[in-house]
């Protein structure tokens, strides 16, 4: 009983906190994915090589990934990487954290893999690879209400390896667990030359355990209006399987995803190449899932909101009102050293701490202090930073 009340107190939620109607602004947004880009960054996938375990290919195409959220704007310490043994080799997970405006501890994962077997991959995965940048080169400099990772998962060809340490180390060892909204995964959408390519399949949760399979059905749902709403495609209902999603999915996640709907079949071959593919299709899928993750993370709808977010770095001081720890966002700052001041209503410092070798959140405590409203204060060698912080 209590999982079926969650459930419809879930699907709730839902319906009634997010209106599924074209916004504008978001439009504006969409209509900025670049397919000069994804042509250049699949041209560029490919011809680094086949990125299979233990090969320098893997190493140099995760150099190439945090190259390009660097490109963006994304900074060193929203980049981190996780490392797992695959095999008798050593791989890396790349993720990049964007932090929300309003439920900074809850996390919209949009991912997809980057390693590859026998071919260079160019579909599978490089299609993927390529959309998700599109994604986070546009959201970048935009606030959004929950937080986002972007993901890229190394190991996914060899048993979701990448995905399933991720789930067991870092989302499960997270305390309390990490909270996450949804996951969006991307694997194989770059569509076949010889077909017309006007479809995507999106994928929801039917297996076990079953009590995220409503939540996956609604927010699949809402994926399939985000897809007609903000692209030209026409979409196919159908099941996850067999990618990245599935480690959460096990793990009582809610999931979705896009899969081309004319599927290659030139994967886990040689051939996977872009001379195979349908880069145009890639394209509209970029602006569908760029589309899709404006609504899932409840992106601004205003173009003043994000100027301010970007005048203020992206820095946030949360939560608000606080009792025992703030956390100190360091968002879009590349100044690993700072300090931090707490000032009351009469100019006082009563709290002033330095943070050194800054990680992208920093806990400060505020134990002690009275309750009341005070001046949250960030300082760099050049920049300076203010926000009214209440303390409980």
């Amino acid at each position: 009983m209590k999982n079926l009340l969650f459930s419809f107190s879930f699907l709730l939620f839902l319906s009634k906190g997010f209106s599924q109607t074209y916004v504008p602004y978001y439009g504006t947004i969409v209509d900025q994915v670049s397919e000069s880009n994804i042509l250049t960054n699949l041209t560029e996938f490919e011809n680094l090589g086949v990125k299979r375990r233990g090969t320098a290919a893997l190493q140099n195409t995760l150099d190439w990934l945090k190259a390009e959220y660097l490109s963006y704007g994304y900074t060193a310490s929203q980049l981190q990487e996780y490392s797992f043994t695959n095999g008798s080799t050593t791989c890396k997970n790349l993720v990049v954290t964007k932090v929300g405006t309003l439920y900074p501890n809850t996390f919209v994962i949009i991912c997809g893999h980057y390693d590859t077997i026998t071919g260079k991959g160019t579909n599978d995965n490089g299609s993927g690879v390529v959309t998700i940048f599109e994604v986070a080169r546009l959201l970048q400099n935009i606030p959004t209400e929950y937080s986002i990772k972007f993901i890229n998962f190394s190991g996914e060809e060899d048993g979701l390896v990448g995905s399933q340490h991720f789930v067991s180390t870092v989302v499960n060892a997270t305390n309390p667990k990490m909270d996450i909204k949804l996951v969006f995964n991307i694997d194989e959408v770059g569509g076949r030359a010889d077909m017309t390519n006007d479809t995507i399949t999106c994928e929801r949760d039917t297996g076990s355990p079953t009590t995220n399979n409503a939540a996956s059905n609604v927010i699949t749902n809402e994926l399939i209006t985000c897809t007609q709403l903000y692209s030209p495609l026409n979409t196919h209902l159908s099941y996850a399987y067999a990618s990245d999603y599935m480690p959460f999915e096990d793990n009582n996640e809610v999931i979705t995803g896009f899969f081309e709907k004319n599927q290659t079949p030139h994967r886990h071959t040689a051939s996977d190449l872009l001379i195979n593919m349908d880069p145009q299709y890639v394209y509209n899928i970029a602006k569908a899932a760029t589309g899709a993750m404006l609504h899932f993370a409840v992106a601004s709808t205003s173009s003043l909101n994000s100027s301010d977010f970007v005048d203020d770095f992206q820095v946030s001081f949360y939560p608000s009102p606080v009792r025992e720890v703030l956390n100190i966002n360091l968002g879009t700052l590349t100044d690993n050293y700072y300090s931090f001041s707490m000032v009351d209503l009469q100019g006082k410092v009563v709290l002033n701490q330095q943070v050194e070798n800054a990680n992208l959140i920093e806990p400060i405590s505020v134990i002690g202090l009275p309750r009341g409203m005070y001046l949250a204060v960030l300082k760099t060698t050049n920049k300076t930073i203010t926000k009214k912080i209440v303390v409980e």
